[in-house]
């Protein structure tokens, strides 16, 4: 491919915009960035707060740990922290350098707060409106679609910026066009991609995902299931799984390491590398090597979920693990069509998997998701791959990729739904 082309400058310009640093899980930590530019906007601490946030944030905020909140869960935790102490201007990190008075203020702030929290019916699956109040003065941000996409801003009732909710935070004209995402364009791409255009950012996915994944052996962090499945075993494909697993145990459990996130989430992020990582080191792979089967891990990644949407009923690491399975096929020296089939073969037999929000199951379908990945590889290297016409297989694996994708998207938004109202009301 080259290097002029348009094809490749989006590719490069894809893996700028989504292969981006966050701590904390990412919805979560979008509610504390959405609570920070309100609280900022306000200019001062609020002595009210309402949120609104759609299921999806709900779900996915419920159960996870935030973290600098000392081992607090939940929507009031995360919009506390990002009153008292976050950083406006730092987007997923938002509360990365929460300062220790604003921590040792937050139990205190939490419990004397009047924090209402509203679901908010919209057509946007990720969708939250944070409103803080000082006496008769108050502040409203709302974020949509994309975890740090502010879409409208008020002070006192006067709107002082506000866009389409389908609009990117980037300007249409810079935003890159997702539609030129192929297996066929990736793999060519990774084939010939100039290290320097990609160095940066693959390195610091290198180092930051490796990091907190090695916290997560070491410590102990919710189902602890990196651990676990290093006690049955220590071949190249268990290792592999518990690396990815390791880093989501930390991270769903307050770690306050950073990851580089991919497809809004950290722990597709660390799905979609730290197998690919494991297994080049098994197998001796240069530092290029790994790039180039990175490249086409993550952008495996982000093509499989592309046609779904950043939330939805269908389980990320799916999409991650199929990424990673293809980014394996790579090393072992797949070409175009071992890695066609590798995501073929894993998606259809995962794909069944759902998103009942982010907790520490989520280390689990993690490990799932890569064992599934590296088996479609083992299946098509064995003579043996699904067909046309096997469930949701068509031919080409384009079709078959937005067969799943519309599986996802519109297939299960009534499973969506349903996931939500049992979280939200156990009784109902």
């Amino acid at each position: 491919m080259l290097r002029n082309s348009l094809t490749y400058q989006t590719y490069v310009q894809i893996l700028k915009r989504e292969l981006v640093c966050a701590m904390g899980c990412t919805e979560p930590i979008a509610l504390a960035y959405c609570a920070a530019k309100a609280r900022s906007v306000l200019g001062c601490i609020p002595d009210r707060i309402r949120i609104e946030a759609s299921g999806n944030i709900i779900k996915n905020v419920k159960s996870v740990v935030v973290p600098n909140t000392c081992g607090r869960k939940g929507i009031a935790a995360a919009v506390a922290a990002g009153i008292l102490g976050g950083d406006e201007n730092a987007y997923l990190q938002v509360i990365s350098q929460m300062p220790d008075r604003a921590k040792e203020q937050l139990p205190a702030y939490i419990d004397k707060t009047p924090i209402e929290i509203v679901p908010l019916e919209s057509d946007c699956l990720l969708d939250m409106i944070v409103t803080v109040f000082q006496g008769s003065s108050s502040a409203s941000v709302r974020i949509a679609n994309e975890h740090t996409n502010i879409v409208r801003i008020e002070r006192n009732g006067r709107v002082l910026f506000e866009k389409d909710v389908n609009e990117a935070a980037e300007p249409a004209e810079d935003l890159p066009d997702y539609d030129l995402l192929k297996v066929k364009d990736i793999y060519d791409f990774a084939c010939t991609c100039e290290p320097e255009d990609v160095r940066e950012i693959l390195d610091r996915q290198i180092e930051m995902n490796t990091a907190i994944s090695r916290e997560g052996l070491r410590r102990d962090y919710g189902a602890n299931i990196g651990k676990v499945l290093l006690k049955t075993g220590n071949d190249i494909r268990t290792r592999a799984k518990a690396s990815a697993a390791a880093g989501s145990d930390a991270r769903m459990n307050g770690c306050e390491l950073p990851v580089v996130i991919c497809s809004g989430s950290g722990n597709q992020g660390m799905t979609a590398s730290l197998p690919v990582i494991e297994y080049a080191k098994e197998l001796g792979s240069s530092r290029e090597t790994l790039y180039r089967a990175l490249l086409i891990s993550n952008l495996i990644t982000l093509h499989a979920k592309n046609g779904i949407g950043r939330l939805s009923a269908y389980c990320g690491a799916v999409s991650a693990g199929a990424g990673a399975g293809a980014g394996i096929a790579f090393l072992y020296g797949g070409n175009e069509t071992d890695i066609s089939h590798t995501v073929v073969n894993a998606l259809a037999i995962s794909s069944g998997i759902v998103c009942d929000g982010a907790k520490s199951s989520c280390a689990a379908k993690i490990a799932t998701a890569v064992d599934t990945g590296i088996f479609g590889y083992e299946m098509y290297k064995n003579g043996q791959q699904f067909y046309d016409g096997d469930g949701l297989v068509v031919k080409g694996v384009e079709n078959s990729i937005a067969n799943f994708g519309r599986l996802g998207r519109v297939g299960m938004r009534e499973t969506d739904r349903e996931i939500i109202l049992m979280m939200t009301d156990p009784g109902h």
